[in-house]
């Protein structure tokens, strides 16, 4: 039986295709790219389908609070997308924290920066930043991290008071984490272990090399998810090297234990999830769960 915890989400995602447009959830559907067919999930997801997931947690868990993480919207419904949100934490209670989407390259990122600004409930932005050689892996057109605009537009979100949600290849950590270094008075938040899209031993080592690299940087804090998305026949025994390992780079006071769904749902159910990472952790302190599991989430993104 799991120690009571009570889970503090931090990324997790809802949509209403209906009303916002998403368009790697919209057909035609690739079977391509990182997250392969997404078919299963490109259905609506409100608060309730989160909740059912949800209840899956194992016994004696309780789940507190939840922030929600930019869903790929289509970038002209950034800030609609984020309106739709608080009107669900208004009415709902969940999300409890907002992290929206702003292209930080483009001539009106304070302008949306301002405007994601206007929702109580906002903590940060995220803009997806992958890049890979391999076609069939990157997100973008080119690395936006070597980008002048884009370097700028960063620099804007220390006054808006936002942190930034990174989610980068390990390819990119070197330079992901010489920008945390110039921006001190701006929290990154690592999305999804890192990515360690590439397993063979030199990516692996890369991956080594590059979380390291970040962990050095102590306005750097990650997230420990997206395992099944990279691996949807992921086991415990699989993952737990780079749970470990994770966490042995960045402590427990600066990592934080997410579920990522639904996109984490295409390689498994919510409860699988967190019982592998309550089998990995059992040896852990009740102190140490108890921030991994929760305050770590609420301290990062200002959830008191």
């Amino acid at each position: 039986m799991a120690d009571a915890l009570i889970l503090v989400d931090p990324h997790m995602h809802l949509w209403d295709l209906a009303h916002i447009r998403y368009p790697w959830l919209t057909p035609p559907l690739g079977d391509g790219g990182v997250n392969g067919d997404v078919t299963p999930i490109a259905r609506d997801h409100g608060v309730d389908d989160y909740l059912t997931a949800a209840s899956e947690l194992p016994k004696g868990w309780i789940l507190g609070k939840s922030v929600h993480v930019d869903a790929g919207a289509h970038p002209d419904d950034a800030l609609r997308e984020s309106a739709w949100l608080q009107r669900l934490a208004d009415s709902r209670g969940f999300p409890h924290g907002i992290v929206g989407y702003a292209a930080l390259e483009a001539p009106d990122a304070a302008r949306v920066l301002a405007g994601h600004r206007e929702f109580p409930n906002a903590r940060g932005i995220r803009q997806i930043l992958n890049w890979h050689p391999d076609p069939a892996k990157t997100y973008t057109p080119r690395d936006l991290l070597r980008d002048d605009a884009w370097q700028a537009g960063f620099g804007l979100l220390a006054r808006h008071g936002l942190s930034f949600d990174l989610q980068i290849y390990p390819g990119q950590m070197a330079a992901a984490a010489a920008l945390a270094a110039r921006h001190p008075d701006i929290p990154l938040i690592l999305n999804h272990t890192g990515m360690p899209v590439d397993r063979d031993a030199d990516a692996l080592a890369l991956w080594r090399a590059g979380m390291a690299a970040l962990a050095r940087q102590p306005n750097v804090h990650v997230k420990i998810s997206g395992l099944g998305m990279l691996d949807r026949a992921w086991t415990t025994d699989s993952i737990r090297p780079f749970v470990l390992h994770t966490i042995d780079l960045f402590g427990v006071d600066r990592s934080m234990v997410a579920s990522n769904f639904p996109v984490d749902g295409l390689g498994g159910r919510f409860g699988a999830y967190f019982q592998a990472y309550d089998d990995i952790t059992r040896d852990f302190s009740a102190r140490d769960r108890a921030a991994l599991f929760g305050g770590t989430a609420t301290r990062v993104y200002r959830l008191d």
